[in-house]
């Protein structure tokens, strides 16, 4: 990778990642190299086990490389210590997941504030403003089994979107959805994250998201190839 792009959040450089020990080590990742501009909505297309959940957990701070450079802003998460990974992943970044993570116990309402109470500042009407963006203003008093699947994966997106992250994630979000309601959770993202001002990356197998995005890369054999 060349001279660092000023305007990129995000930059990947020589990113290896392999699990299992030794001789008998599959390799996931095979010196990939990405760049993600302020403010991109990049969809990184791929079959299940193409190693799109790992450079998605790369780019959290979830996972760490081999070798290679992850590269947000100026800050290289390789080098961070846990505490400040720990930090930079409840500040800057935003993770919407397949299966939707929502606690079964709390409302809808209740799951969105988790955000905000884990930076120690709660704000009703931040999560209030978060659940309307998503259509789901009448709904905050519904637990997660009263509302569809659908429903569960906008509060989701509210929840990911409430602190407002530099990095907005999302990992299969319509993986566990119907193609209609997969299409409307597709449309949600992009529109909220052009709201929120965010950089969307979307790692998905479903090549109807390219409609919703900027630009398009596809994982294939541990690398990332234009699509």
């Amino acid at each position: 990778m060349g001279a660092r792009d000023t305007m990129a959040q995000v930059q990947l450089a020589g990113i290896k990642k392999s699990y299992g020990p030794g001789d008998v080590a599959v390799p996931v990742l095979d010196g990939v190299d990405l760049v993600v501009e302020k403010g991109e909505v990049l969809v990184i297309l791929g079959p299940s086990g193409s190693g799109k959940t790992t450079l998605l957990n790369m780019i959290a701070g979830i996972d760490r490389p081999d070798e290679g450079q992850v590269l947000v802003g100026s800050r290289d998460l390789a080098g961070l210590e846990e505490e400040e990974l720990s930090r930079y992943r409840r500040t800057r970044v935003g993770y919407v997941f397949q299966f939707f993570n929502l606690l079964p116990t709390l409302t809808a309402r209740e799951n969105v504030a988790v955000s905000l109470e884990l930076l120690e500042r709660p704000d009703d009407e931040e999560v209030a403003r978060a659940l309307h963006k998503v259509d789901l203003g009448g709904k905050g008093d519904r637990f997660p089994h009263q509302l569809s699947g659908g429903e569960q994966q906008r509060v989701a997106i509210a929840r990911a979107i409430v602190k407002r992250p530099a990095i907005l994630l999302a990992d299969e979000p319509t993986g566990n959805l119907d193609e209609d309601t997969g299409l409307e959770v597709f449309k949600v993202l992009e529109e909220v994250n052009r709201d929120v001002g965010s950089t969307l990356i979307v790692a998905t197998h479903d090549p109807k998201a390219r409609k919703f995005s900027d630009r398009v890369v596809r994982l294939r054999a541990g690398k990332l190839e234009d699509f």
